[in-house]
């Protein structure tokens, strides 16, 4: 049946208040995604259904149907349903709402929206009460189940994702005995990129890649593949090395470090250390992500809106570097095993999270299909 034919639609006792207006108290007040704030009076005391007429997403899977009770107050861009419960039960309304594809209903481009006339439309399909509260009964049984396995695979992926930065810290403090803490300054050359001239096409092409902050990859490595030198160009600048450690010192992704594996150029905003012999720029750029760094470049780069941390403040930063190259490089392999082992672990964690979310989608299907038993 239409919904309309299901629900009465209470919209013009909603009310909007603008924040500035608000009086804080007791009673939830809602918009189309759910509590906005909570303020000192209501409009409505009952159960309800509400769903967003805009600023929500309806697609499937969305949630963009939810229940509320008791005293609440309740904005402009929520639609307010009071079902028939003669007729149809309030769970299994917001479980088909929440189940089904409702773009077809929604209307507008810049703004969309899921207006009164079309809500009215969307077809509910319509067991017997007793059919209804079953299914919801069995719905409610297993999303429990689901909740509870993802909120599990949730702690698993953060715990994941912690592995690795937790595993740095770890290597770092492990070796500290012996290990000598030097200034940047003393460990390689350092330097700052430059632009050619952008007025003058020439200098740019496929010879050299030119690195900018976009270019750095979450694993250190710089994608290479974008815009690049010319030779005209690369004669006009000084090249980075392969082997450097390379860090973003100016504008909003100020901390960004990476390390290259070939010759490159770099913008104005990057500075790089070409290091000395003894030094690994791998291992420099596993010291340049530690909180511990971070944390000091962000102090030398002060509040500004723009924040710049300039060649000279950065050669003043100190990094902690074990005495030969080969125990840096043990730790540059544990940390890229650990870096590898954490992101088999995201994945693994990931799908798990996405085969809940397929099941979930599968038993409303075959809940409205008539094919759950």
């Amino acid at each position: 049946m239409p919904l309309g034919e299901l629900v009465d639609i209470l919209d013009s006792k909603r009310e909007p208040i603008t924040k500035r207006d608000r009086i804080e108290g007791p009673y939830p007040y809602y918009g189309a995604t759910g509590v906005l704030d909570w303020v000192s009076a209501f409009l409505f005391d009952e159960p309800l259904v509400l769903i967003g007429e805009d600023g929500a997403k309806w697609g499937a899977g969305e949630n963009s149907a939810f229940p509320v009770a008791g005293k609440t107050w309740v904005n402009n861009h929520a639609h307010v349903l009071r079902p028939h419960r003669d007729a149809v039960v309030d769970d299994w309304l917001i479980y088909y709402l929440n189940a089904t594809d409702l773009s077809e209903f929604i209307s507008g481009m810049t703004v969309p929206k899921l207006n009164q006339g079309r809500l009215r439309d969307i077809p509910i399909p319509l067991p017997p009460l007793k059919e209804q509260k079953r299914i919801v009964a069995v719905l409610d049984q297993a999303f429990a189940a689901l909740d509870r396995a993802r909120a599990h695979a949730e702690a698993n992926l953060a715990d994941a994702e912690n592995l690795f930065a937790s595993e740095l810290d770890a290597v770092i403090a492990e070796g500290s005995n012996g290990w000598a803490r030097r200034p940047l300054s003393s460990l390689g050359a350092i330097q700052t990129g430059s632009t050619p001239k952008t007025t003058e096409p020439g200098n740019f092409g496929d010879d050299i890649p030119f690195i900018t902050p976009g270019d750095f990859r979450t694993d250190g490595s710089l994608d290479t593949d974008n815009r690049g030198l010319s030779k005209r160009g690369a004669s006009k600048v000084r090249l980075i090395p392969s082997g450097s450690a390379l860090m973003v010192c100016i504008g909003a992704t100020i901390g960004k470090a990476g390390f290259t594996e070939i010759e490159v150029a770099t913008n104005q905003q990057i500075n790089a250390i070409t290091p000395n012999d003894d030094v690994s720029g791998e291992f420099l750029y596993y010291q340049f992500i530690t909180p511990r760094f971070q944390k000091e470049l962000r102090k030398r780069a002060g509040q500004a809106t723009l924040p710049i941390v300039s060649k000279g403040k950065w050669s003043e930063l100190t990094v902690h570097v074990p005495p030969s190259l080969s125990t840096q490089m043990q730790v540059v392999a544990k940390m890229r095993d650990m870096r590898a082992h954490s992101e088999r672990l995201q994945a693994s964690y990931r799908a798990k999270l996405a085969d809940i979310s397929t099941l979930r989608q599968s038993l409303l299907q075959k809940a409205f299909s008539g094919e759950l038993t």
